[in-house]
């Protein structure tokens, strides 16, 4: 990783890093020592901010109090913890490997040693029913971190899941899960800021803001994806997802699996798939700082979302109803070329 970040500096030289993210997968398997090593090197290599939010992601199922600790003191000051529920039920249904205890127990410890801490936590799961997904939400609430993440479980390809389908609520059940999750944790002062996401006032998750904003990321590590923009093109990349291929491609200088340039027909489509996440959407004028283009392009998917109900444009401002929230994948529908 250490080698990847060396050859990758040169495309984001001179440019600040506000951020970093140890993320998916499992990083809290790093040594303390390990994550300390790659922050030397980030710092050595970049402007990295002096407030940078540097988030490490935690699986209950493999926290340890010295692990914590040393995290902390390596410059990690926002952890990621991947609850997901708080019964041991549907921990087990969703083949965690922690339960209920664990859960809770990472989720103090991890209050106690960092300053801020977001909790993932999922609804709709196998069998489960309004009042138990509400019991998660209340959980969640009472511990008081600063974040929430509440994720309507997917069904992913090639997963357990996807091949053997569970019995899981149906789409109104889910739809009423979601409603009362929303307005039960408004009632304690969390924001809904993003389409799962939650925060207290002003503490946004601010790597995940710059996703939303179109913003741009360097990707490091084994399936790791990056987004960056130059002064005559915008380019995505990726990383071999197999850790031996990778590391494979990294001896050799070639880091890099795939490179590509997002086209103009596609940017209005990228913008708006990340753009329309945020509940209060986005400046008009973002989209032509992040894209180069005229938002004028859009006229005609814009007029017709509006006419639907699922946009509103104002104020310099445009952002999804609350239908347009509830119906997002039909919102980016319209953009898409």
């Amino acid at each position: 990783m250490l080698a990847d970040l060396e050859l990758a500096t040169p495309k984001v030289w001179g440019r600040k890093i506000k951020s970093v993210f140890f993320g998916g997968g499992t990083p809290s398997l790093f040594a303390p020592a390990s994550i300390d090593k790659i922050l030397s090197q980030v710092r050595a290599l970049t402007p990295l901010e002096y407030d940078a939010e540097i988030t490490l992601e935690a699986n209950p199922g493999t926290v340890d109090t010295a692990n914590f600790t040393g995290y902390k003191q390596a410059g990690v000051n926002r952890l990621s913890l991947g609850i997901q529920s708080f019964n041991a039920d549907y921990l087990k249904s969703l083949g965690r490997i922690h339960d209920d205890k664990q859960a809770i127990f990472a989720a103090e410890l991890a209050l106690t040693t960092f300053e801020r801490v977001n909790f993932d936590v999922m609804y709709a799961l196998p069998n489960q029913t309004l009042a138990d997904a509400l019991q998660d939400a209340k959980q969640a609430v009472a511990l008081n971190p600063d974040h929430l993440s509440f994720y309507h479980l997917t069904l992913e390809p090639n997963t357990p899941f996807y091949h053997t389908p569970p019995s899981l609520p149906d789409d109104d059940a889910s739809a009423e899960m979601q409603i009362e999750i929303e307005a039960f944790l408004a009632q304690h002062g969390y924001e809904h800021y993003e389409t799962s996401a939650f925060s207290k006032k002003g503490k946004q998750a601010q790597h995940n803001l710059n996703y939303w904003q179109f913003g741009d990321y360097l990707g490091i590590g084994a399936g790791a994806h990056s987004k960056l923009s130059y002064h005559d093109k915008i380019t995505r990349e990726t990383r071999p997802k197999h850790p031996k291929t990778y590391m494979e491609q990294v001896q050799l200088g070639r880091p890099v699996e795939r490179e590509w340039m997002i086209s103009q027909d596609e940017l209005g489509f990228e913008f708006m798939m990340n753009a329309l996440r945020l509940i209060d959407g986005v400046p008009l004028n973002l989209f032509q700082q992040r894209t180069g283009l005229s938002l004028h392009t859009l006229d005609a998917a814009i007029k017709k979302a509006q006419s639907k109900g699922l946009l509103t444009v104002q104020h310099d401002r445009m952002q999804p109803t609350l239908l347009g929230q509830r119906f997002l994948n039909e919102l980016l529908e319209l953009f898409l070329n």
